[in-house]
């Protein structure tokens, strides 16, 4: 008699098997364990506690829908029988297919590339937006410059008219829930925005930050009623921008967790995770990746505009035992910081200028070395940001140094003629999203010069080694300058 296990479907995400002998769930954790990236540095695996990784199963039997591919065979080929218990809400919907002049009547707003023209969805977004329709969870890698806001846009349009249910849009910070409720009001949409001091409730659409909506969700109950669950009354679809922060324990426990029961699941990213770990774990809060629409793709049509990478390797003296010494060498020394603030000062003179660092430390001091620059951090309000952003758009020679973590993600800021990247490290996603901030078009600019400032020593120089693969991976041209100060 064949052996028998339950395999329960608790909501879109979640599942559990249950019946099944501790010989078969050990099976299916190793199946689904994986490396966590940077684990290896951590003082728990150098000491032998733990081995660097985790497993997307428990030994319970409790997983994930987007798993069951590799789970089912294990349990089938232990010779189990698979009852199901399905406890999802029933929902289906057959969208129809999007076209070009889905906004018709609406037109681009003063500032816009295209002010005052129609807002016609370009042939790219309209293949994008379609593969969507077609698959309710999916994530897709669309290039920044894509116009991804937009696509958004008529992705929560769609939902609300074939549907009739609301959604929800993530967005990783402030800057971003501003710049995507923009688009919203100039389609039409009923949209609010919950972030900081701004929590409109009941809108049709809502965009908000992960971060908010984790602090909604610690919640829990008020008067008796859930503050999560009377937040999210009637959404069917979460739209997850720059989802390659999906990665990140918070938002993929609120995908799999608070939001495990909305249908309609659907990720963009201009970089997907480099790490297996990253990508199953983006895979198991929305879906698997559909399609790719890469940044050479846009180029090469004319929607985005070309760039070479300037890598300029700074001779450097010395040795540290760490790359955090090392960094920290690197973006505070005096005579160095001065010199990169003379090549960049030299470099505005070309056009506008965004330059972008990791620590406040390092932008303060080029702060101090340049004349007439400005930088902003996440110290900055929401408002001062923008209203430098926007600048950049009616002038010319302006520098704005910036931290990475309010500028290398998802701002629209194109009038900006030169990118400065100063020790960025090794991340794919990290470097390319960074880059992404220049190769937006404007009326008057097809091409930016991204500037690469790195070091002879140790780290940098490893590093440095990296980001030539991903240059040559996503095909930007670069040239490599040795310099001494």
């Amino acid at each position: 008699m064949d052996k028998i296990c339950t395999l329960i479907i608790k909501d879109e995400c979640n599942i559990k098997f249950d019946g099944l002998d501790p010989v078969v769930r050990r099976e299916m954790v190793n199946a689904l364990k994986f490396e966590v990236p940077g684990a290896r540095y951590m003082p728990s695996v150098r000491m032998g506690r733990w081995d660097g990784k985790q497993s997307f199963c428990s030994v319970g039997g409790s997983s994930f829908i987007n798993a069951l591919p590799v789970l089912l065979p294990i349990v089938q080929d232990a010779g189990y029988e698979i009852e199901m218990e399905d406890q999802r809400s029933p929902f289906d919907v057959n969208f129809s297919k999007a076209n070009t002049t889905l906004f018709d009547g609406k037109v681009w707003p003063e500032g816009h590339e295209l002010e005052g023209k129609p807002i016609v969805l370009r042939d790219y977004q309209v293949e994008c937006i379609n593969y969507y329709l077609k698959n309710h969870q999916c994530v897709q890698e669309i290039s920044t410059g894509a116009g991804k806001t937009i696509l958004t846009a008529a992705l929560s349009y769609l939902v609300e008219e074939e549907t009739g249910g609301r959604t929800i849009v993530i967005v990783p910070n402030k800057d971003l829930v501003r710049q995507t409720e923009v688009d919203y009001v100039n389609v039409g949409l009923d949209v609010g925005v919950y972030y900081g001091d701004r929590k409109d409730i009941g809108s049709q659409h809502t965009i908000c930050t992960w971060q908010s909506l984790n602090k909604l969700d610690k919640m829990g109950d008020i008067d008796g009623l859930n503050v999560i669950e009377a937040f999210l009354d009637g959404v069917n679809c979460v739209i997850c921008d720059e989802c390659h922060l999906a990665k990140a324990d918070v938002l993929k426990n609120l995908l799999t967790g608070s939001l495990a029961c909305i249908p309609i699941r659907w990720g963009m990213t201009g970089t997907t995770p480099e790490h297996l770990f990253q990508e199953i774990a983006l895979e198991v809060s929305i879906g698997e990746t559909i399609n790719r629409l890469t940044a050479k793709e846009l180029q090469d049509l004319g929607h985005l505009a070309q760039c070479h990478v300037n890598i300029v390797q700074v001779q450097d003296n010395g040795g540290f035992k760490s790359y955090q010494e090392e960094l920290k060498h690197l973006v505070t020394n005096l005579a160095r910081m001065k010199f990169i603030a003379e090549r960049i000062t030299k470099i505005s003179e070309t056009g506008n200028t965004l330059v972008l660092v990791d620590r406040i430390k390092a932008g303060e001091l080029l702060d101090d070395f340049l004349d007439d620059a400005i930088f902003l951090s996440g110290s900055d309000k929401v408002e001062t940001r923008k209203e430098h952003y926007e600048e950049v758009a009616k002038t010319d020679n302006k520098i704005i140094v910036a931290t990475s973590g309010i500028a290398s993600t998802g701002i629209n800021i194109p009038r900006i003629f030169n990118l400065i990247i100063i020790e960025p490290g090794k991340s794919y996603v990290k470097v390319i999203q960074s880059i992404g901030r220049g190769i937006r078009k404007a009326k008057d600019k097809d091409f930016v010069q991204i500037w690469d400032f790195t070091s002879s020593l140790k780290y940098s120089k490893r590093h440095l080694t990296k980001r030539k693969k991903f240059y040559r991976k996503v095909q930007y041209p670069f040239t490599v300058t040795k310099v001494n100060y």
